[in-house]
C-alpha cells in the first residue's frame, strides 16, 4: 500500500470542482424486479439441513442473569486451562504441528465465542446489571487471553516446533497453516519473547490494565447520555415528524445528543445556530469527566507496552502486521490527503460560509463545527434540489433491508429466510438463516437490533457472535452474527424511515455480516473479517456503491404511501452530485479524526483532550476548547492507531467496485459477486490478504477509482 502514496502529488494540485454523475448509470429493466420480503423459515428445518450437510450450526444461548454470566465465564476458562495443561505437557522436540499451533486454536474458540457473547450483550442488554455483569466478563476473559500469550510453557512447546521445523526436521508447512505457524511466532515475537522475563511480566501486567481501562472507556461511552429539551419554535427547520417523536408530556421536544439520527436531524435542519451549537457541546461533551482520566492513562500504559517490546510507539507496534506496516506510512498518507484535499477544501468552505452568511445577514459570519451539517442540507437543498428529510419516505426500513438483502443474495448466490428467535434481548430482535442457493448448504445466521433504547451501543456496527471454524470432527462449525444499528423507530402509521446516508451505512455494516458468515477459513484467528485492520472496512465500503446505482434503488426506493411513485433518477444524480460537492469535507473530517488518533499514539507525553481537538480542529473547524470528543470516541479502542484504515480501505474499496461497475449485469453481476465470495469473503485471513486482493481484481490494484471517488479526475 505504500506505493499509493504518490496519488497525494496529484490530489495536492487538482482541480477542486466536482465530477458530473455518469449519465450512462441507467436502471436494467431486466436486471432485478422490485424487492420482495423475504420468506419465513423453519429454524428446525435449517438444523436439519445443516446435519444432512455435514455442517455445525447452533444460536447462542444467552445468560440471563449476572450469576449464570459468571457461571459460564469459570466454567469456560477452567476448561480451556484443563487443555492448556495437555498441550503444554508436551515434548518440545517430539510435539507436531497439530498438537501445538492447531491445538491453541482449538482451546481458544469457546473462549472468543463467550467473549463474543458477552461484548455483545454488555452493548446490547437492556438490563443495566446484565450490562454491568458481561462488562466485568469481558475483562476476566480478555485478561485471562493476554495471559495465555505470556505463557513460558506454551511458547517452549512452540518454539520447540519451529526450531526443527525451520531445519526442516519436521514435514512441510503450506498455505492456511503455514500462515497460522508464521502468524503465531510473529505473535510470540510481537509478545517480548525475546526479552528477559522480568520485562515480559511487566508487559503482561500493562496488557492487563491496557484491557481493564479499555472495557470502561467503553462502558462509559456506552452509558453516556445527554438529553436536551427545547420548545417546538426552537427547534424551528426540524422535520414534523422527528418533533412528533420527541415530544414531551409537557409539549416541548426531548433531543438525545447521545443518539446519532437525532443529533444529525437537528444539527442537519435547526435553523437556530444557539439550538446547533448546544446541542454539539452536548455531544462532544459527553463522557468527558467518566473518561478523561481513563483515555490519558489508556494511551500511556499503551506507549509504555510498545516501548517495553522495542517498539518507538503503540502505532509502529499496532500498525506493524497492517498493509501499512508502520505509524510512519501511515501518518503520511493522512498528512498528504490533508494536504492533498486542501484546495477543494477552501473552496467547499467559501460556499458553505456564504450560504451561512446570506441565512445570518452576517457579511463577517465565518463558518464553525456547529454550522457546516446545516449548511452543507442547506446546498443540497437549495443548490441541487435535495431534501435528505423528504427523500426519506423513498426509504421505509422494512423495504430497504428487502432490496438490500435480494441484492447480497442476487450476487452471493444465497438465500435468506426470517425465523422466529428461541431466545430474544429485545422484544423486536429479528433473526435470519443463510443458505447457499446451490448446495441448500446452511451458511449462518444474523440478528438484527434496530432501534436505539436507553445502555445500547449508540451507533451502527456488526457483532461476531458464533465464528466459524473446521472443528475436530472435520465438521465447519457455521457462524452467527448481529447487526446492531439505531435507525429512527415509526410514529403512528408511519414506518421507520432512513436517511440516505443511513440506507449506505445498513449495506455497509451488512458487507461485514456477509464477511462473518461467508468464511471457510479453518482456524478461527483467520475466519470471517479477521484480516489487517487497515483492508477489514474495504469489502464493506465498497458496498455503499449499491446504495447510489440506479438500478439497485429501483428495487426498492419507492414512496411507502405510493409504492408506484419510486424515487426519481434525476434526484439519484442530484444526490450524488450534492455528495460531491462537499467530499473535501468529509475526508477532511476523517483524516482530522484519523490525524488525531496517530499523534495520540506516535508517543511523548500529551493530553489527549488537547491531541484531539488540535488536530480536529487543524482538520476542519475549531473546536471550543472545554470539549473532549476524544472521550466519546468509541473507535480508540478496538481501532487504536488505526482510524486511517478507512480512508486507506477506501483507496481499495473503489478499484475493487469497478470489477462491479465494469461487469454485464453491474451491481447485480453474478460472476463478479461469486469472485468477490470465492477470492475475498470466504478467504478471510486465511493468505495475505495482497494476494486475495490481487486474485480478486486480476491485477495489481490502482488508484485511479479512487481519485474519480473524489471528484479529482475524470
Amino acid at each position: 500500500m505504500k506505493r499509493l502514496l504518490p496519488l497525494l502529488l496529484l490530489l495536492s494540485t487538482a482541480c477542486a470542482s466536482g465530477a458530473s454523475p455518469d449519465s450512462s448509470d441507467s436502471p436494467r429493466a431486466d436486471a432485478v424486479s422490485l424487492a420482495a420480503p423475504v420468506a419465513a423459515g423453519d429454524l428446525d428445518a435449517f438444523r436439519a439441513a445443516a446435519s444432512a450437510h455435514g455442517v455445525a450450526f447452533d444460536l447462542p444461548r444467552f445468560e440471563e442473569t449476572a450469576e449464570e454470566v459468571a457461571a459460564r465465564v469459570d466454567l469456560v476458562l477452567l476448561s480451556a486451562d484443563d487443555a492448556l495443561a495437555v498441550i503444554a505437557a508436551q515434548d518440545p522436540q517430539r510435539v507436531t504441528f497439530a498438537g501445538a499451533f492447531a491445538a491453541l486454536d482449538d482451546v481458544i474458540y469457546p473462549v472468543y465465542t463467550v467473549l463474543n457473547r458477552m461484548w455483545l450483550m454488555k452493548e446490547t442488554q437492556p438490563d443495566a446489571a446484565m450490562r454491568a455483569a458481561c462488562s466485568e466478563a469481558v475483562q476476566r476473559l480478555e485478561t485471562w487471553l493476554v495471559g495465555v500469550g505470556y505463557r513460558e510453557d506454551l511458547y517452549r512447546v512452540c518454539a520447540g516446533f519451529a526450531d526443527r521445523y525451520r531445519a526442516g526436521q519436521a514435514g512441510t508447512l503450506e498455505g492456511e497453516r503455514l500462515k497460522l505457524f508464521e502468524d503465531t511466532m510473529r505473535d510470540y515475537r510481537r509478545a517480548g519473547f525475546a526479552l528477559d522475563a522480568e520485562t515480559r511480566a511487566q508487559v503482561a501486567e500493562l496488557l492487563v490494565r491496557r484491557n481493564e481501562l479499555a472495557t470502561v472507556f467503553d462502558t462509559n461511552v456506552t452509558e453516556a447520555a445527554a438529553e436536551l429539551v427545547f420548545s417546538a419554535e426552537e427547534l424551528e427547520g426540524v422535520p414534523g415528524s422527528f418533533l412528533e417523536a420527541s415530544r414531551t408530556i409537557d409539549g416541548r421536544h426531548r433531543v438525545r445528543a447521545h443518539v446519532t439520527p437525532d443529533y444529525i436531524a437537528v444539527m442537519e435542519n435547526a435553523v437556530r445556530r444557539d439550538v446547533r451549537q448546544a446541542l454539539m457541546h452536548a455531544r462532544y461533551t459527553l463522557a468527558k469527566e467518566e473518561n478523561g482520566a481513563v483515555l490519558a492513562e489508556l494511551v500511556a500504559t499503551r506507549d509504555r507496552i510498545a516501548n517495553l517490546l522495542g517498539y518507538a510507539n503503540w502505532a509502529d507496534y499496532q500498525i506493524e502486521p497492517k498493509m501499512a506496516g508502520d505509524g510512519a506510512t501511515a501518518l503520511a498518507f493522512v498528512e498528504g490527503l490533508l494536504e492533498g484535499l486542501e484546495p477543494r477544501f477552501r473552496a467547499e468552505v467559501d460556499i458553505l460560509t456564504t450560504i451561512l452568511r446570506d441565512a445570518l445577514g452576517d457579511p463577517d459570519a465565518s463558518l464553525e463545527w456547529w454550522d457546516f451539517r446545516w449548511a452543507q442540507n442547506q446546498l443540497m437543498k437549495g443548490t441541487y434540489g435535495v431534501d435528505s428529510e423528504a427523500l426519506r419516505v423513498y426509504f421505509p426500513l422494512d423495504r430497504v433491508l428487502d432490496g438490500m438483502f435480494a441484492a447480497y443474495q442476487r450476487i452471493f448466490g444465497l438465500e435468506f429466510r426470517e425465523v422466529e428467535p428461541p431466545q430474544k434481548w429485545v422484544d423486536d430482535l429479528r433473526l435470519y438463516t443463510v443458505t447457499d442457493r446451490a448446495t441448500g448448504a446452511p451458511l449462518g445466521a444474523f440478528y438484527l437490533d434496530l432501534f436505539p433504547r436507553a445502555g445500547k451501543y449508540n451507533h451502527f456496527a456488526q457483532f461476531d457472535i458464533i465464528g466459524g471454524k473446521r472443528r475436530g470432527d472435520g465438521r465447519y462449525q457455521r457462524p452467527v452474527a448481529a447487526l446492531v444499528c439505531n435507525f429512527t423507530p415509526g410514529v403512528g402509521d408511519t414506518p421507520a424511515l432512513m436517511t440516505h446516508g443511513e440506507v449506505e451505512t445498513v449495506f455497509h455494516e451488512f458487507g461485514h455480516a456477509m464477511h462473518t458468515i461467508l468464511t471457510q477459513a479453518s482456524y478461527t484467528q483467520f475466519a470471517g473479517a479477521s484480516v489487517p485492520r487497515d483492508f477489514v472496512e474495504a469489502p464493506s465500503q465498497m458496498f455503499e456503491a449499491w446504495a447510489w446505482d440506479p438500478a439497485v434503488l429501483a428495487t426498492f426506493a419507492a414512496d411507502w404511501r405510493d409504492p408506484s411513485r419510486r424515487l426519481p433518477q434525476e434526484r439519484v444524480a442530484a444526490m450524488k452530485e450534492a455528495e460531491m460537492a462537499t467530499v473535501g469535507i468529509y475526508y477532511r473530517r476523517q483524516m482530522g479524526l484519523a490525524l488525531s488518533d496517530l499523534r495520540l499514539h506516535m508517543g511523548g507525553e500529551l493530553d489527549p483532550q488537547e491531541v484531539v481537538n488540535r488536530a480536529n480542529s487543524e482538520a476542519l473547524f475549531p473546536l471550543p476548547e472545554d470539549t473532549h470528543f476524544g472521550a466519546y470516541w468509541g473507535h480508540l479502542t478496538g481501532y487504536d492507531a488505526g482510524y486511517y484504515g478507512y480512508g486507506w480501505a477506501d483507496v481499495l474499496a473503489a478499484d475493487m467496485a469497478t470489477i462491479f461497475e465494469q461487469a454485464p449485469d453491474r451491481f447485480f453481476d453474478v460472476d463478479a459477486g461469486m469472485r468477490l465470495r470465492h477470492e475475498i469473503y470466504e478467504v478471510g485471513g486465511s493468505r495475505p490478504v495482497d494476494e486475495s486482493v490481487r486474485a480478486f481484481l486480476g491485477r495489481e490494484p490502482r488508484d485511479e477509482a479512487f481519485l474519480r471517488s473524489l471528484g479529482i479526475t475524470p
